[in-house]
């Protein structure tokens, strides 16, 4: 916004005002500083609306093609770092109009008709999300890719199962990554349901209630790529239901990160001694020479609550808002451009780190699996596949493990003897059925750890990468 007086020729609005803003309110009222994220969007659906203009016949051909070179000539001087518009621009779009006008005089002051900001912010927006939700889906693809490579290397390898971060049941360490290429994928598809509605034309709405001029809506929206239009003005400048959905897909897309985040912190530390830090994406201590800290997936978790924020701070903005616009969007901007950047860098950071930043202990992970009573119910399912209901084998079962902590023994070390006086249906088979690998394959139930529906399951998930 321009500090000078209403008769300056880089007054955003009417004649209707006798005196300039104050510099602090100027100040406080402008947007340049964040929204310049979107000249480029802006630069690209001021051309549609020239180009749209000149068809209806509302300028002319050659006044169309003025204004779509004029504005290619401001978006190359912004890309060469010659055109960097400060507080007196306001808006990235008073910005871009302004130098368009200078660039080819009193043409580019007739971009604007048949438009307000309200409806120009809303496409700018639009368009800035499309493409960045086209590249956060790209990268859910190399996140998912990174992990099934992992999986397909380590279909038998086991890595210990837990609930409630007790040990529960042995598992493949593939199946365990399997989970989270699996939330990646409801990720993506979330994101393309999103960009179907981000998809939807508001250029033309004008202010509130739409445009005398003969505008050709339905053009204008083809040159952008847009599949539909808003049917009713009102709800075209003040629907932002795109960015709330868009901040909730990214706060689950932060939760899934965090939660392997969570992990990887566990399987690093000394206590389970599951993966290896590299030192390409870990730090050292300041005053313990000795440390190896998990920086990037700490950082990811602590980025997640910022994500969660800038959805209640979208909800909490648009609440109470009558129709139709009002100044308040001006907030919306911050919190969507660092959602994209924040769950954008945070994927960035956890590919590389299972691309080349740890790696999986395999011998500690067979000790790990070798070590404990999570082979307990493959005991229950034993005597039950041999008549004894589970419920009672079950029972059993508890006791078998209570009377092996006594003696301090795992179940694999106790003698057949011992079994059988448990209870005479054990067999010497029963070493192999609670032997780690055989209880592992044996879950081959769908959807489960078995190394064949393991297996099934990479390929199945290879498919949706690929696709």
């Amino acid at each position: 916004m321009a500090t000078s007086s209403p008769s300056s020729s880089s007054q955003t609005w009417s004649q209707r005002f006798e005196s300039a803003l104050h510099p602090a309110i100027a100040q406080f009222n402008a947007s340049i500083g964040f929204d310049i994220e979107l000249i480029e969007y802006d630069i690209t659906a001021s051309q549609a609306h020239a180009k749209m203009l000149a068809k209806a016949g509302i300028i002319s051909a050659e006044e169309g093609e003025q204004l779509v070179a004029g504005l290619e000539q401001v978006r190359q001087e912004h890309r060469n770092g010659q055109f960097n518009p400060g507080i007196d621009a306001e808006d990235v779009h008073f910005a871009v109009e302004r130098r368009l006008t200078e660039i080819i005089g009193d043409t580019g002051k007739k971009l604007h008709t048949g438009r307000s900001r309200n409806d120009q912010v809303g496409t700018d927006t639009r368009l800035y999300l499309r493409d960045k939700i086209s590249r956060i889906r790209q990268q859910l693809i190399d996140f998912q890719t990174a992990l099934l490579t992992i999986a397909e290397a380590n279909v038998e390898t086991l890595i210990p199962g837990y609930t409630h971060l007790q040990r529960a049941q042995p598992l493949s360490l593939a199946h365990h990554l399997l989970a989270y290429v699996a939330m990646a994928q409801r990720d993506r598809e979330r994101l393309e349901q999103i960009s179907q509605r981000v998809n939807t034309s508001p250029l033309g709405c004008g202010a509130l209630a739409g445009t005398t001029f003969p505008i050709d809506r339905h053009y204008s929206a083809e040159l952008l790529g847009f599949e539909r239009i808003y049917r009713n003005s009102l709800d075209g400048v003040s629907d932002r239901d795109f960015a709330v959905e868009f901040l909730c897909a990214a706060s689950l897309i932060m939760v899934h990160l965090s939660r392997l985040s969570e992990e990887v912190i566990f399987w690093a530390s000394e206590e389970f001694r599951f993966i290896k830090l590299k030192d390409s994406c870990s730090t050292g201590s300041s005053i313990m020479p000795q440390k190896k800290n998990p920086d990037v997936p700490e950082l990811v978790r602590g980025k997640t609550g910022r994500v969660f924020g800038h959805l209640q701070a979208m909800l909490t903005l648009i609440k109470g808002l009558p129709l139709a616009y009002n100044k308040d969007f001006q907030e919306d901007k911050e919190a969507l451009f660092d959602g994209v950047k924040t769950v954008s860098a945070c994927l960035e950071a956890m590919t590389i780190l299972f691309q080349e930043g740890l790696e999986f202990q395999t011998t500690r992970l067979a000790a790990a699996v070798a070590s404990d009573f999570s082979n307990a119910t493959d005991v229950a399912d034993y005597l039950a596949a041999k008549g004894v209901p589970f419920r009672e084998a079950y029972n059993l079962v508890g006791k078998i493990v209570r009377t092996s902590l006594a003696v301090n023994k795992l179940l694999k070390d106790l003698t057949l003897e011992e079994w059988q006086n448990l209870h005479p249906a054990f067999e010497a088979d029963i070493y192999e059925a609670i032997a780690p690998q055989k209880v592992v394959a044996a879950r081959n139930s769908y959807g489960g750890t078995g190394f064949a529906q393991v297996r099934d399951a990479i390929a199945q998930a290879w498919e949706q990468v690929k696709s």
